[in-house]
This record gives structure tokens, C-alpha cells and sequence, in this order.
């Protein structure tokens, strides 16, 4: 048996399996899934709520619960999470970081949290709020940026191109250290998108993008690589 053949029967015996509805979560049951009937299907569906939250992965009632998720979330999208306790423990982690990587120069925006942490590490800052070259940029050894959410459900973090200095700032430099309040936390997608709505309606910044861990690819033999089309490692720092 060929190849294509292989592949062409395991086509098939993945289509006599009935994936279940969004919302359900895995489940399958004859209750959820009406083969062949899809009015059937489409009262189940009417059944549900017609939130978004309904349809998307559930996030724990407490906020102690939602870090929980969030840090588990990010550590699978090969972020570094850290909940901090105070600024000292914040300037301790960057200063850290500063000496584990060797960093001589960094690139920030003007805001209270990037501000404290230029400071707290004592380098030469490239400021994306002015003028500047994008090659310098790119030599510059970390991105460090605030943010607008983050996102229990997800692990990701929300920012745009006003909250984290433009649009290339969380992009070109090959480490990108977020900067967060715990009061940023949100639970989901759908408290997300609400709250930016509520924060920049009606003139809405000309990015908004969520990220969910470094940049990455499994294009060539499905092999994970890491920094493929922006920032190798994302820390995410949080107090």
C-alpha cells in the first residue's frame, strides 16, 4: 500500500468519527450529536446559551484559581510567568534577568511599570515613543513593554500598539519582558475584547494583538522552533 493510500484511508476512518459540538468539551453522546440530522444539531446548539463564554475552554471563579490556569497556560506556551509580590521582587526578577542574559541594551516605551523597570535595570534605553531605527532596535537585547490583559483562559497576553509602544517593539528585539499589574488579569477572550471595547471605544488603537507565547513554527518536519518570526522568549512579569 502506497503512501497516499495510507493517508486517504485514515481520512476516512477519521470522517465515520462525529466531532462534537463546540461547547461541549469534548463530549459525545447521541444527546449532543444527531448523525446525519442537522436540524438536530442546531437545537442543541440553541439549547446552549448564546454567550461566547459557553463555547470556549471553562476558567475557575476565583482569581487565585485564574493565575493558577494562566500560569499553567503560559508555561505550555513556553512562557515564563512569574507572580511577584512587590516591586522589589519585581526590580530583583529584571535584575536578574539583566545579568543572566547580559544584556546591554534595551528597548521600552514611556509608561509608570517600563519607566521603573528602565530604571531598575540602569541601561542605555532605546525609546519607541520618539524617533528611532529599527536596526538599532533589533541589536537591542530585550523588549521591554506593559500590557493591557492578561488572559487566564489562554495564557496570552493582550496589548496594542498604544499600551505596548507601537507595533514593532514587542516584535524585533528577541526577548520580550512584559510588565503587569495583577489587577490586569481577566478570565477569558470574551473579558478581554470587553474590556478593550471599554478602554479605547470609540477610537480604537490601530493594533491589537493577542500573544500567546514566543514566536514559533513546526513548518519544516513538524520540529517546534522557537523565535522563528519575532521574539524568542517571552517573560511575563507581574506583581
Amino acid at each position: 500500500m502506497s503512501e497516499r493510500e495510507n493517508i486517504l484511508g485514515r481520512i476516512r476512518e477519521a470522517l465515520k468519527v462525529n466531532a462534537p459540538l463546540p461547547g461541549w468539551h469534548g463530549e459525545r453522546s447521541a444527546e449532543h450529536l444527531s448523525a446525519g440530522d442537522p436540524a438536530a444539531n442546531a437545537r442543541n446548539l440553541a439549547a446552549r446559551s448564546g454567550t461566547a463564554s459557553d463555547w470556549l475552554p471553562l476558567v475557575g471563579a476565583s482569581v487565585a484559581e485564574q493565575f493558577e490556569l494562566f500560569a499553567k497556560n503560559a508555561a505550555d506556551l513556553k512562557a515564563d510567568f512569574q507572580l511577584l509580590a512587590s516591586r522589589d521582587e519585581l526590580k530583583a526578577a529584571l535584575l536578574k534577568l539583566r545579568d543572566a542574559e547580559k544584556w546591554r541594551r534595551v528597548a521600552s516605551h514611556d509608561g509608570e511599570l517600563s519607566n521603573f523597570a528602565c530604571k531598575a535595570l540602569g541601561l542605555p534605553v532605546l525609546l519607541t515613543d520618539r524617533g528611532y531605527d529599527v536596526q538599532e532596535m533589533e541589536q537591542c537585547d530585550a523588549g521591554i513593554t506593559e500590557c493591557d490583559a492578561l488572559i487566564a483562559q489562554t495564557g496570552g497576553v493582550a496589548v496594542t500598539s498604544r499600551s505596548a509602544g507601537g507595533r514593532a517593539l514587542s516584535v524585533l528585539p528577541p526577548h520580550h519582558v512584559v510588565i503587569a499589574r495583577r489587577e490586569q488579569l481577566v478570565a477569558d477572550l470574551p473579558a478581554a475584547f470587553a474590556f478593550l471595547q471599554q478602554k479605547y471605544t470609540p477610537d480604537f488603537p490601530s493594533m491589537i494583538s493577542f500573544i500567546t507565547g514566543p514566536s514559533r513554527t513546526g513548518d519544516i518536519e513538524r520540529i517546534l522552533v522557537l523565535g522563528a518570526h519575532g521574539p524568542k522568549k517571552l517573560t511575563i512579569l507581574c506583581y
